[in-house]
């Protein structure tokens, strides 16, 4: 069970990724990133509330309360980061970095729940990390201006990390649609604030139809990935949940490659297999 809603959310995360670039070419990352969380907050409580799960929100604890809070802060920085990476610089190139939150969260986890830590764990993690070196460095655009779509991307995959440790502790006796849907009145709330602070917000009615269409699709796509990841993670494995859910990065590359016409290079290719080989070994190992 745990793996399949993992390798759903995978998909679903992947779908995500280019529908939000469609949706961001005239609009500031800020506002973008505000919409799709409305979209995913009413998402998630429709699906709260036909399941039955908002029933359990009294017997929540306060530490419970806590750990979902933080992982919703979490989530909304995350997001704000790598909205504006990929406004910033090309999908491609952004997806592989901020999947290195991938090395963290695993390292985090095989800490804070003793999931162990083999030495083919170990050479999964190197594996991915060579492929994203390989997928994001090149010898061009190498000024500092040109470069701060990877500061983005770095911070984006550092929250991601630690998004999933807490809510896996935040989840240990919660319904995971409820603890989803708990997340996204947090995130939705940092997001409209820093979107109407920001200085550059694009102003709604200036907003064309076709960009609100692809806003609320990436937000959907983010609603079904999300339900699909915390349930996923209830019922799996931490460190395998989260390796198989960044399989979403070949998702990401081969959509970019299509639809977006971005161009990866040979060595990028290599990188990107380099970093599924990584995953997959992660996962069965």
């Amino acid at each position: 069970m745990g793996v399949t809603l993992a390798v759903c959310s995978a998909v679903f995360a992947g779908i995500t990724s280019i529908l939000a670039k469609c949706g961001i070419r005239k609009t500031d990352s800020n506002t973008a990133t505000a919409i799709r969380t409305f979209v995913v907050y009413f998402a998630a409580w429709a699906i709260a509330a036909f399941t039955g799960a908002v029933n359990g929100i009294g017997a929540l604890t306060a530490a419970e309360w806590c750990f979902i809070a933080g992982s919703g802060l979490a989530t909304a920085v995350s997001w704000l980061c790598y909205y504006r990476a990929i406004a910033l610089g090309d999908v491609s190139r952004v997806a592989p970095v901020d999947k290195m939150g991938t090395v963290i969260a695993i390292i985090a986890c095989a800490v804070v729940f003793r999931e162990g830590f083999s030495v083919w764990r170990g050479v999964g993690l190197v594996l991915i990390t060579s492929g994203t070196l390989l997928m994001v460095v090149t010898g061009k655009n190498t000024d500092a201006a040109s470069k701060k779509w990877l500061i983005y991307a770095i911070l984006s995959a550092v929250f991601a990390a630690a998004v999933s440790v807490l809510a896996k502790l935040g989840m240990q006796n919660v319904e995971s649609n409820l603890a989803t849907a708990l997340r996204t009145c947090v995130v939705l709330v940092a997001a409209t604030v820093i979107a109407a602070c920001g200085k550059n917000r694009t102003p709604l009615r200036e907003i064309g139809g076709k960009e609100y269409l692809f806003l609320v699709l990436s937000g959907l796509a983010t609603a079904a990935s999300w339900l699909c990841y915390f349930a996923a993670l209830k019922f799996g494995v931490a460190s395998t949940v989260i390796a198989i859910d960044k399989l979403s990065i070949l998702v990401t590359v081969v959509f970019s490659a299509i639809f977006l016409h971005e161009k990866t290079s040979v060595r990028g290719w290599i990188g990107l297999a380099l970093l599924v080989a990584g995953t997959l070994m992660l996962v069965f190992f």
